[in-house]
């Protein structure tokens, strides 16, 4: 069976037998399927100019955020607004959107209790299995009924797709880490302390990041000593350096429209910081600990697991801070230090306070973070404009606040560039794979009685992404990646196709053909031993291949699906004798399988 499905996805791809290469070429012609329409450039100001060509000031700003009045929805309006905003969507997700509208619907979200994967843990009672930790993770991204509290259903899938997006941020790993590894309650609650932020104040994500343990550990801030020459100790600068570079203001200095900026004129970008500012925020970073240290600071480690210690903010140990040098920090215009300089003295707490305030005021933060948070939910190539408008609304909500994330994440989603009907030939991205994988199970009604999640041991070799476990503090992927070739030549980028490897294609295909084919289940929702593709809801429906076709149309490419594909999987369904269950499920099968693979939908327009 699986030979004939191959034959026809061939067929439908007009593909030879260098598949792999021409799966990468598809996808690359699915993002530019028109001429690259490169944007107009203007005269550049005296002032600080983008490399771009265009001056921050002179930026033209077009669309905007939809109107207030509510616009009836279609199914397939619907259908891509939760692509972009959920894990997913479903056949009741679609029809409470259609209701409530964009603006009901992701202020429903808000409302929805979070969804804790400590809690989950701590239900399963097992909070020492790093295995565990997953199957918190995808029941919680798949939503749904908990399997420890028959009265609990998680709803809350906005607030988890911003706290996936913000873990491909501001990354820790258990994948590098042994301590991490074997510690699966810190884990679960840095994830939780994402999630909770999600729709709380940038500033706040960023103290609560910075005091976690795990962040501590993975970047190894915990522990971290002021200088002592006699003993050869020097403040470690891991930790200075990611937070400025990867989690809030990058290296080059940002116009609000996420442009790299030239002040000299001479083409190149100028540099937000140099190395003595991160030596001054790496004696900023000192003297935090574990919160249970009981014996002294050098050498306290948690090395029970399930120790408070593990899901409680580092403590500061005064004695070991270097309080008595000045500190350069970043320098800016409206920057209260004085050049940018953190005077000697203060606590550990004052000092760490100021240094976050001077990281959290610099003009690139909201483009940085705001265009990074587009490219997870939206766009890998947003407008200048549009993350210029999600740029101003990180700067002020409308209320004068800074850092609102919720108004940030409004802004993202309700925005008339990812709001258009009619997208140009350079929006959109690649679905990552393991949103691949959420996306196939929420779609087919996946639950599971029991919690667990199957085949989790094969998601880094099969997908090549796990959650939390990226191979290091860049992601799975860079934000600014550029395939060489046609998307390196029109200067798009295409971040998730960094996973495109000649190993992972066809373990994409191969994975996927188990999970819609040969992993699948039958029966209602909860009742199911794993989570697994359940076949059982569409079998009636099968009878009548133009009518699947539709619905999964619908449900996996919100309506988008070429004539000449939806022809193709028509035909091919027919062909398969539709009068036994049997043979309806196989048409099922063959449905699912054939379309999650498909070019059409690996890249969300």
């Amino acid at each position: 069976m699986k030979g004939d499905i191959m034959r026809i996805w061939y067929l439908s791809l007009s593909a030879s037998p260098l598949w792999r290469l021409l799966f990468v070429l598809m996808v690359f012609a699915s993002l530019l399927r028109q001429d690259v329409r490169a944007p107009a450039s203007t005269a550049a100001s005296p002032a600080r100019t983008s490399l771009s060509g265009v001056s921050a000031a002179q930026t033209r700003v077009t669309g905007g955020n939809l109107p207030a009045r509510r616009m009836p929805l279609s199914q397939e309006d619907s259908a891509r607004f939760l692509a972009q905003a959920t894990f997913g969507p479903t056949l009741e997700d679609i029809e409470r959107v259609k209701q409530l509208g964009y603006v009901g619907w992701i202020e429903e979200q808000i409302a929805h209790p979070l969804s804790s994967q400590l809690r989950f843990l701590r239900a399963a009672g097992t909070t020492s299995e790093p295995e565990w930790r997953l199957d918190a993770w995808f029941t919680h991204a798949l939503g749904g009924r908990d399997p420890f509290d028959p009265n609990m259903i998680h709803r809350d899938q906005l607030r988890q797709r911003v706290a996936f997006a913000l873990s491909e941020i501001f990354v820790v790993s258990d994948a590098t880490s042994d301590s991490l590894s074997g510690a699966p309650q810190g884990m679960t609650d840095y994830y939780d302390t994402l999630a909770r932020d999600a729709f709380g104040n940038f500033r706040d994500l960023l103290k609560d990041v910075t005091l976690h343990p795990v962040m501590g550990v993975y970047l190894s801030m915990l522990g971290n000593e002021k200088p002592d020459t006699a003993n050869n100790i020097r403040p470690d600068e891991n930790y200075a350096r990611e937070v400025l570079q990867l989690f809030s203001v990058g290296t080059v200095l940002l116009g609000q429209d996420g442009a790299p900026l030239d002040g000299n004129g001479d083409g190149r970008p100028d540099p937000s910081y140099g190395q003595d500012t991160v030596k001054g925020f790496a004696h900023v970073f000192t003297g935090w600990s574990f919160s249970e240290c009981p014996w002294e600071f050098r050498g306290c480690y948690a090395h029970d697991n399930t120790s408070p210690a593990w899901v409680s903010p580092m403590k500061s140990y005064p004695q070991y801070h270097a309080s008595s040098q000045t500190k350069q920090l970043l320098v800016y215009p409206g920057t209260t230090l004085p050049g940018g300089v953190l005077a000697a003295g203060g606590t550990p707490e004052s000092n760490l306070d100021a240094a976050l305030d001077n990281i959290f005021h610099h003009p690139n933060v909201g483009p940085f973070i705001g265009k990074q948070l587009i490219q997870r939910l939206v766009t890998s190539n947003p407008s200048p404009a549009y993350v210029q408008r999600v740029a101003q609304v990180f700067d002020n909500n409308g209320n004068g606040v800074r850092g609102d994330m919720t108004a940030v994440v409004r802004a993202i989603l309700l925005d008339s560039e990812a709001r258009q009907a009619n997208p140009p030939a350079n929006f959109g991205k690649v679905r990552e794979p393991l949103l691949r994988l959420t996306h196939l199970l929420r779609a087919t009604d996946a639950s599971a009685g029991t919690g667990h999640m199957e085949e989790f041991w094969t998601l880094s070799s099969d997908l090549g992404q796990m959650p939390m476990s990226a191979p290091s503090v860049f992601n799975f992927f860079s934000p600014r990646y550029m395939p060489p070739g046609l998307l390196a030549n029109a200067g798009l980028v295409a971040p998730e196709l960094q996973l495109a490897t000649d190993y992972l294609l066809p373990s994409h295909e191969a994975y996927f053909f188990r999970r819609a084919v040969d992993h699948t289940v039958e029966g209602p929702p909860h009742t199911t031993g794993t989570f697994a593709v359940n076949v059982g809801r569409d079998l009636p429906l099968a009878a009548d291949a133009p009518a699947l076709v539709a619905r999964y149309n619908l449900l996996f490419l919100s309506g988008r699906m070429s004539p000449k594909m939806q022809n193709t999987l028509v035909a091919h369904l027919q062909a398969i004798p539709a009068s036994t269950v049997d043979g309806r499920r196989e048409r099922v099968r063959n449905a699912l399988y054939l379309i999650v693979n498909s070019p059409e939908y690996v890249v969300q327009k």
